[in-house]
């Protein structure tokens, strides 16, 4: 990965913001902050399915009203980007019709645009764990930092407590690109970078031997890459290493922390080919109480460390 590239993810010039329009008055508020932070100019992205342009005529009959769907969205968007430009913000609102991810895909490459921000949905009346389809498939498809704002997330109250950026890392080489994007998010948020890797339960490390805690394998390859990160960027590093399942670990450190920003990479292969055999990042995405940044790492190949190994294998 370049170090241009790097940079314009973490200062974007331009800044998607794709929205089903029932989550504006959620997503925005996060969406201004970002733009007002980078300079980003923003796009305000709503993407009209067949259905939300039926409507039925005098006598109940249904007909595709696809002129008034699309003024209905325009009215609902345009409020937000009088908000932005009164801020000093550049703002577009768009609406399109077609597939959801296909139009923004088409988005990104057509405005050249550096970050995508989406909302999540949390749970299914069935309890089922949900992203959102639309959610899901865009961080299958883009090469870029997609932030997700899911439903508990929520601005940070600043308190004067010190900023915080963490990022949970499997240790594997293809984790070294959002490593060092969260190192330059923290850099630019003038915040503390906290690593952390999670490994497997302590009683299950006793039980086979292995060192565990600060003494593991796993901390020395922590401290190298917090040494390597910290002097890339230039800002306060800490490493942390828990033991359990990561998702939780995760989310508890986030919250203990009070971050302001959570940094994963995901591979294909544990994040989004299988979400039901892992469900880390997923876990995350629903449940966090701050966005999370999510990058899409380079295909992992076969042989693994120990270190590569417990993270994404729960």
């Amino acid at each position: 990965m370049r170090d241009s590239d790097i940079g314009r993810w973490t200062h974007p010039a331009t800044v998607l913001v794709a929205t089903d329009l029932s989550d504006l008055d959620h997503l925005m508020p996060f969406a201004l902050e970002q733009a007002g932070e980078t300079g980003a100019r923003l796009i305000l992205l709503h993407v009209l399915s067949s259905a939300a342009a039926i409507s039925a005529d005098a006598s109940g009959m249904p007909y595709y009203d696809t002129a008034g769907a699309l003024e209905t969205a325009e009215q609902m968007l345009r409020p937000w980007c009088e908000v932005a430009v009164r801020r000093g913000i550049p703002c577009d609102a768009l609406v399109r019709e077609g597939r959801p991810t296909y139009q923004i895909a088409a988005a990104v490459r057509q405005f050249h645009v550096d970050r995508v921000l989406l909302g999540t949905r949390s749970r299914s009346k069935l309890g089922k764990l949900l992203i959102g389809s639309v959610a899901e498939q865009v961080l299958r498809s883009v090469n870029l930092p997609v932030i997700t704002v899911g439903p508990e997330a929520h601005l940070p109250v600043d308190k004067g407590e010190e900023r915080v950026v963490l990022h949970a890392t499997t240790l594997r080489e293809t984790s070294r690109p959002s490593a060092a994007l969260a190192c330059q998010a923290a850099a630019t948020q003038n915040a503390k970078l906290i690593l952390l890797h999670v490994l497997p339960p302590i009683d299950v490390m006793e039980r086979k031997g292995m060192p565990t805690g600060q003494d593991s394998a796993a901390m020395v390859e922590l401290r190298i890459l917090a040494e390597m990160t910290g002097a890339r960027c230039c800002s306060a590093v800490e490493p942390v290493i828990a033991h359990g399942n990561p998702s939780i670990e995760i989310l508890a450190l986030a919250s203990e922390r009070h971050a302001g920003l959570i940094v994963l990479g995901a591979t294909q292969r544990s994040a989004f080919e299988n979400l039901t055999r892992d469900r880390t990042v997923y876990r995350v995405l629903a449940h966090a109480r701050c966005p999370v940044l999510t990058l899409r790492e380079p295909q992992a190949f076969p042989e693994e460390t120990q270190a590569e190994a417990t993270a994404m294998h729960r």
